[in-house]
């Protein structure tokens, strides 16, 4: 018994260089929260009768924060808050290829809203965010006064 409880949790563990884990998906979640244009608060099912609340960084795009240093990026989160929260409406969403985020106390995901829209691309297509790949992030404030 103990022998295959130690091959188990060798097996689980993977090998050292393995990538992080990865659930495709997709995964039904409740959005308690839009933080912000790419934070979420969700109660997501995990599997049958499990489930969590999280904070989702939304995958692939960099939004303008709520903690704004200018009052353009200000403006423009609130505007990215606000579609975030039209798209979503009051159903669910479904989280896509969820995967530890580089911050702890949170996951990073795609999101899809139930009518199908990935809520990246289409805050990217509004010009309320910028596609964003783990790369330095950009000011929001260059070149802009206030």
């Amino acid at each position: 018994m103990a022998v295959l409880a130690g091959v188990a949790l060798a097996v689980a563990a993977g090998p050292a260089t393995s990538a992080p884990p990865l659930l495709p998906g997709p995964i039904p979640a409740e959005v308690l929260e839009v933080v912000d244009g790419d934070t979420l608060t969700v109660r997501a099912t995990i599997w049958l009768g499990q489930v969590v609340e999280t904070n989702v960084r939304v995958d692939g795009m960099d939004a303008p924060e709520m903690r704004a240093r200018c009052a353009r990026e200000k403006d423009m989160a609130e505007a990215a808050r606000d579609m975030a929260r039209k798209l979503i409406g009051a159903s669910l969403v479904s989280l896509m290829d969820v995967q530890p985020d580089k911050y702890g106390g949170r996951v990073r995901a795609r999101v899809v809203t139930t009518s199908g829209a990935d809520l990246s691309e289409s805050l990217i297509k509004a010009g309320l965010a910028r596609p964003y790949h783990g790369e330095s992030r950009q000011s929001w404030c260059d070149g802009v006064v206030g």
